[in-house]
């Protein structure tokens, strides 16, 4: 079991490290003639680059994909998609540093324990430039649930450090959400992040936060009994996103102070469908999806590679103290918006066809 790939019948592989010659994924299990532009790939694509704003990493990555296979005249084949994107700002000298000295809360240490053997240049595999397989590989399975079944994904930065957005998520639109550099869809909230972050990476540290998704249109009967259930399959597709460090759904934590009276989701007919009047169970019940939005969050530490000198130990086990220079994202949140959206629409996509698969 390498770890490197995801997913049942909708399954993707990604590919490459960080300061190699370039990333990608391989999907395997896609449905046959699904409209798909290469245009639709990279907007998602773009959302997630480097350098595209001044809180983010300065690394300047056009991020151009290239789709290598699977495609034929704008629709999908049925048959294996390779997509790639070419590295090409990369420094390795700025991770000189590293080659010798593990990075606190970093992946230096435990890569080297395991494989015994580590890419030093960029974090190799443990970087969040793995995700550009992820995102490509979201993007088509957004498509196919809209064109499927209609469901859309929406993500959002819900929290930054100690500065949370508060919103009626009933209004929430895609809009909304780009029209600022964090992310974050309340105006006034999003200003004092942006500066909250910008006077963080001044200071040469970092920020963690929430990003909260929704997943509309869901339809019933999404997720298996037991150990397959649609929030555990969701729990593992956004924990396996770097820098993750929780998960919720519905209520979530907040739910243990409410008692069973309160919590349940009162169930009603409206034009010939059931209903529930409140939504803590978060679109799953018993596994399952229930045709309510699916709403998850997800926590994401402080970026581990920061400026500030940190005491640390190199491979011949000496101490030794650590300023990491180079080009980092002083918080991660602003991009890994479309990530979180990417992992949850490969599950749901996943999920669509083992259902169709099995009940038609």
């Amino acid at each position: 079991m390498s770890g490197n790939s995801f997913g049942h019948l909708f399954r993707i592989t990604t590919w490459g490290e960080s300061h190699g010659g370039g990333v990608g994924v391989v999907i395997d299990g896609c449905p046959p003639r699904i409209p798909i532009s290469a245009d639709e790939i990279q907007y998602e694509l773009d959302r997630r680059r480097p350098g595209q704003s001044r809180i983010t990493t300065p690394r300047q990555e056009e991020d151009r994909v290239q789709i290598l296979s699977g495609v034929f005249e704008g629709m999908t084949l049925g048959t294996p998609i390779s997509m790639m994107v070419l590295n090409k700002d990369t420094k390795a000298e700025d991770y000189a540093p590293f080659k010798e000295t593990f990075r606190p809360s970093h992946a230096d240490y435990t890569y080297q324990q395991k494989y015994g053997i580590r890419n030093w240049q960029g974090g190799g595999r443990s970087s969040a430039r793995e995700t550009v397989g992820r995102v490509a590989a979201g993007a088509l399975a957004k498509k196919i649930l809209k064109e499927k079944c209609g469901v859309k994904i929406l993500a959002y930065v819900k929290q930054i450090h100690s500065i949370a957005c508060s919103m009626d998520t009933t209004f929430l639109t895609h809009e909304k959400i780009e029209s600022n550099i964090v992310r974050c869809p309340d105006p006034a909230t999003a200003e004092k992040m942006i500066q909250l972050i910008e006077d963080t990476r001044k200071k040469g540290d970092s920020l963690g936060g929430i990003i909260e998704a929704i997943a509309q249109g869901v339809p019933v009967g999404l997720g298996n009994p037991v150990f397959d259930k649609l929030e555990a399959e969701l729990a593992k597709a956004v924990m396996s996103l770097p820098a993750t460090k929780g998960y919720e759904i519905g209520s979530g934590f907040e739910g243990t102070l409410m008692t069973g009276s309160q919590h349940n989701d009162a169930f009603y007919m409206e034009e010939g469908k059931v209903r529930t009047k409140t939504n803590r169970s978060g679109g799953v019940q018993g596994g399952i999806s229930n045709g309510e939005d699916i709403v998850i969050r997800v926590a994401f530490k402080p970026t581990a590679t920061i400026r500030q000198i940190q005491e640390t130990v190199t491979s011949e086990g000496d101490q030794t103290l650590l300023s990491a220079p180079g080009r980092h994202d002083p918080c991660v949140l602003p991009r890994a918006v479309p990530m979180v959206e990417a992992m949850m629409a490969l599950v749901l996509v996943d999920h669509y066809l083992l259902q169709r698969a099995q009940c038609g």
